[in-house]
């Protein structure tokens, strides 16, 4: 065991850093390989370009200094040691690589942050009165937008209605989104000022909820687009502080990196404007939302990794179903509490394969929201039939994967395929997935460790803000499975998942991740030793400083 820790150290250490920038002392340090073997060292050496020059296995030592000694005529003068710029003592404190969210929403984030937001309500009573609280609050609004509430958690057995919006608010338009982004609740003029009435039909890949013949408040999947095409949008001063909250929610979990899953160009005009303002810390993974924004954004090809690598459009998303709580997933037999309903395919068979093969064709990478397993048995047939014309390194990634027939599972393991999944959802959704489901139809749900053995690469991520980004819970709920012990992955597995791994998925592996020398130096202090705790101590770390490109960005209490 001693002689693989010392290959590992030999592999990533460079010679002595005598050219460092800066230098990190005195860390328990923990990094990944290139294979995602842990790697451990005591100081870490920071170059000019804020790049990782070394890994340590001991203490930082002061270069030698050359012996004086008469030069001979015209003899150039000996280099000298360069000046660190800074040494720091971490006081032993473990330094981990930055975190990567394989799979979030900034933007829906950050407004998230600005909005109404009911993620925390326990009841519909107590959403009534947050509503009605945040109205009073807000005074002039021409409307009232949010996100996060969830009929599951209030035990509500059923969606909300508009009448119980109007309870609480009914003099303006009011529009809220589920936690899953995956179905809206208007209230009565809300659905007025969208012209939905009872003769209103629900367009393909959607539901309108109807009661007594009529809207009954609800509208799931593409059906929101009723509403939403009359929300007024959010304008860019509002994206601006939106972008800015979200960014330091992030760097105070640790969230180094993130890829945004459905980029619009109003995202990507708000990214770059923070960029420009030299603002924009966070390293932004960006898929498209659709063609339409792909080609606007990046034109004929993924664009080039922009601002020292802190911004690139290189994929494009698909969402080829909706979700479990909204019995939107595609299923392939009927929802166990809803005979008769198996789900929405939001994207015909046809037209997945030319949209995707659009995007290929210019190497822009795919990513496709599949929940249900009628849904990811789809999207297995179309990476099977592209991958015959579309060669080479595709990395055709499965976002979520979340409900898998277990005979498909193997598939994954063909093509080339990322799975990209959030292991919070499993702790969310499992009893609720069981009444949807039934226990028999799980056996392929959240399938974390066979997509491991089936040498899948597998990325983690939390879809926030449908969850928490955190990804200390992240990691706990992948080591400590309950329900499903055989589905549970070592700490390595887990700590390869939301860094190398989500790095690669990204593309991005040669440029940050895993502190391998030569890699962006985006880095963490944290306030225990996450490798030799149980899941419920690391569900409790603590976030000390942040660190990204060498420079320090976060400051717990600062």
């Amino acid at each position: 065991m001693k002689a693989v820790w010392l290959a590992a150290i030999a592999a990533m250490a460079l010679p002595a850093p005598a050219f460092a920038s800066g230098v990190i002392d005195n860390v328990n340090g923990l990094a990944l390989d290139a294979n995602g073997r842990i790697v451990r060292f005591k100081a870490l050496a920071i170059d000019d370009e804020g790049k990782v020059e070394a890994l340590l296995p001991d203490r930082y030592r002061e270069p030698e200094q050359p012996r004086a000694r008469k030069r001979r005529r015209n003899e150039p003068e000996p280099p000298q040691p360069k000046r660190l710029a800074f040494k720091l003592d971490a006081g032993g404190k473990t330094l981990i690589p930055g975190l990567i969210d394989a799979h979030g929403h900034v933007m829906g984030y950050g407004l998230s942050l600005i909005t109404l937001d009911l993620s925390d309500t326990k009841s519909l009573a107590e959403a009534q009165a947050k509503i009605r609280a945040y109205a009073a609050a807000s005074p002039g609004r021409k409307w009232i937008i949010g996100t996060g509430w969830n009929q599951e958690v209030w035990g509500l057995g059923r969606f909300p209605t508009a009448a119980e919006l109007d309870a609480a608010v009914s003099d303006i338009p009011v529009w809220l989104e589920r936690v899953d982004g995956h179905a809206g609740w208007a209230n009565s003029l809300a659905i007025k000022a969208a012209n939905i009435s009872a003769a209103t039909k629900a367009p393909a890949g959607g539901r309108i909820e109807m009661a007594a013949g009529k809207p009954a408040g609800v509208f799931v999947d593409r059906a929101m687009d009723l509403v939403t095409k009359v929300v007024p949008p959010p304008a860019p001063k509002d994206r601006d502080i939106a972008l800015e909250k979200a960014q330091q929610a992030l760097l105070r979990q640790g969230i180094t990196g993130i890829a945004d899953m459905g980029t619009s160009i109003e995202d990507w005009q708000a990214f770059r404007r923070s960029a420009d303002r030299g603002a924009l810390r966070v390293r932004i993974i960006s898929y498209a939302l659709g063609l339409d924004n792909m080609v606007l954004i990046a034109g004929p090809e993924p664009t080039p990794w922009l601002y020292e690598d802190h911004l690139r459009m290189g994929g494009i998303k698909l969402i080829l179903d909706g979700a479990l709580g909204s019995r939107g997933a595609w299923l392939k037999a009927d929802y166990a509490d809803a005979p008769g309903q198996r789900g929405l395919p939001m994207i015909p068979s046809t037209q997945l394969r030319n949209i995707m093969s659009r995007a290929a064709m210019d190497n822009f990478q795919i990513a496709v929201h599949a929940i249900g397993d009628a849904a990811n048995s789809e999207i297995l047939d179309a990476i099977q039939e592209l991958s015959d014309t579309y060669k080479g390194d595709r990395r055709w990634r499965i976002e979520h994967a979340q409900i898998v027939d277990p005979v498909e599972l193997p598939r994954f393991g063909q093509f080339g395929i990322v799975a990209s999944m959030q292991p919070v959802h499993q702790t969310s959704d499992w009893r609720m997935a069981t009444a949807r489901l039934g226990e028999a139809r799980l056996k392929g749900a959240y399938a974390w460790k066979a997509m491991l053995d089936n040498r899948v690469p597998l990325a983690f991520g939390s879809d926030v803000p449908v969850e928490s980004p955190n990804p200390f819970p992240g990691i706990a709920v992948a080591m400590s499975r309950e329900e499903m012990p055989e589905q549970r992955v070592n700490f390595e597995a887990a700590l390869d998942g939301f860094t190398r791994q989500a790095a690669y998925a990204g593309f991005a592996e040669k440029r940050f991740g895993s502190l391998i020398p030569g890699q962006r130096a985006d880095f963490l202090l944290i306030d225990r030793d996450i490798s030799a705790s149980s899941p419920d101590d690391i569900r409790a770390t603590q976030v000390l400083e942040t660190w990204i490109g060498g420079k320090r960005v976060y400051v717990k209490g600062q």
